[in-house]
């Protein structure tokens, strides 16, 4: 299924103060998203980071097994995930602005539960990307040396 078909989709963005390549940093080094993002309670990723690599990791209730699909350093990752009867797509835009880094994410749910609770999942799916994007900007700006 097609990203614009699915019953679930969220979008968001946010600017970071903070070069590309550290945005990228923060966003590719997986095994250490639990340090960052307290919605990641554990991730196990052994590389290398190219299409065709999976990931594990857990955020909510279930295990998720993610495959990269296209990575396009410091500018595009993406990445399909299954959990449960849900799939998912998810894909990061990183774009040089203002001496900082302009940060777009898009995640869709497509597959049975994702038709049948709908409107919950939209409500976490908007909740999650928005606050993983604060999460981003506060270690991507620590890591650059910006005080708060």
């Amino acid at each position: 299924m097609d990203a614009s078909e699915a019953p679930v989709k969220s979008s968001s963005q946010i600017d970071i103060a903070a070069p590309p390549e550290v945005v990228w940093d923060v966003v590719t080094r997986f095994e250490q998203w639990p340090q960052w993002n307290p919605d990641v309670k554990s991730m196990s990723f052994d590389g290398p980071l190219t299409p065709g690599s999976e990931f594990r990791w857990k955020a909510g209730p279930g295990t998720i097994v993610s495959r990269l699909e296209r990575v396009e350093p410091p500018r595009a990752i993406a990445w399909r995930g299954r959990t449960m009867s849900i799939k998912a797509l998810h894909e990061w835009r990183l774009e040089p602005r203002d001496g900082g880094t302009h940060v777009e994410t898009e995640e869709s749910f497509s597959g049975l539960l994702a038709r049948l609770l709908r409107g919950s999942l939209q409500k976490t799916l908007d909740k999650s990307l928005s606050e993983g994007l604060e999460h981003l900007k506060r270690e991507a700006e620590r890591r650059a040396g910006v005080a708060p």
